[in-house]
């Protein structure tokens, strides 16, 4: 599962008081952040394995973003024991495999994942131990708790994949893909940084695509069905191969936008 079955009900969020500036082009500043994100999921399922409560206690602290107790901003690309030559993201990881796979295939971008899920967050370390990646850091809370002290401009890729639907009409503020995180991931994405997101959810597809072509900070790269169409380096994940025998998954990638001038002033 990629941030799907495990981060379907990990990230499933509420929208959250972000305001705009004047000119409509200021998104998800910490200012405008002025309360906890109210969470909805699960940070729980089976009793963990005996090895996997080990990786838990042992490995997890090591690679642990823990945010500042004044608030004050997290510097993305020093999380990492070296040099690295951009920051991507991932929002409800799953069971890591995707992280896991995204480090791997490049071994000089820094990986910042989030997941709440304690299995998924073990699963992930699962991958981790032994395999000599050392780039990536998790974040094992509410990622909308890290994203506005998360230096602006800093991210040059974010993966939003198979997040929780949240079907029912009275849940849709739930689904993540809203304005208000779209607000969050525009400050903290780089000019033509890539927003990658999935859903095998046809409900969830239909909202999806309305948020992120609604929002002006972000533009269509493409929205396809066609697996073998994608970019050699988004590797299936483990949701999504056990979900194609129901709904095929709807891919989506889009740009953000580059920022004018006067936002840079």
């Amino acid at each position: 599962m990629g941030a799907h079955r495990f981060g379907r009900r990990s990230q499933a969020v509420a929208l959250i008081g972000v305001t705009l500036s004047a000119d409509g082009n200021e998104y998800g500043s910490r200012d405008s952040w002025s309360r906890e994100p109210r969470f909805f999921g699960r940070r729980h399922g089976k009793r963990l394995r005996p090895n996997a409560a080990r990786l838990m206690e042992t490995r997890l602290p090591a690679l642990a973003i823990v945010l500042p107790a004044d608030g004050s901003e997290v510097a993305s690309a020093g999380l990492f024991p070296r040099p690295v030559t951009d920051v991507w993201l991932e929002i409800g990881f799953g069971g890591g495999e995707h992280v896991a796979a995204q480090a791997r295939a490049h071994p000089d971008v820094g990986l910042i994942a989030c997941e709440v899920f304690a299995n998924g967050i073990a699963s992930l370390l699962g991958h981790l131990e032994g395999s000599g990646i050392d780039t990536v850091r998790i974040f094992a809370e509410d990622a909308r708790r890290l994203l506005p002290v998360l230096p602006e401009g800093t991210v040059g890729r974010a993966f939003v994949l198979f997040p929780d639907p949240w079907p029912k009409t009275r849940h849709a503020e739930r689904r993540f893909v809203n304005q208000a995180n779209l607000d969050l991931l525009a400050r903290v994405m780089g000019d033509g940084a890539e927003l990658r997101v999935a859903s095998d959810d046809p409900g969830y597809q239909e909202w999806a695509r309305h948020q992120l072509d609604a929002h002006p900070a972000f533009e269509a790269i493409q929205v396809t069905t066609d697996r073998a169409a994608l970019p050699a380096d988004w590797p299936p994940t483990r949701y999504e191969t056990k979900c194609l025998a129901d709904h095929p998954p709807l891919f989506f990638r889009y740009r953000r936008v580059a920022r004018s001038s006067s936002d840079r002033s």
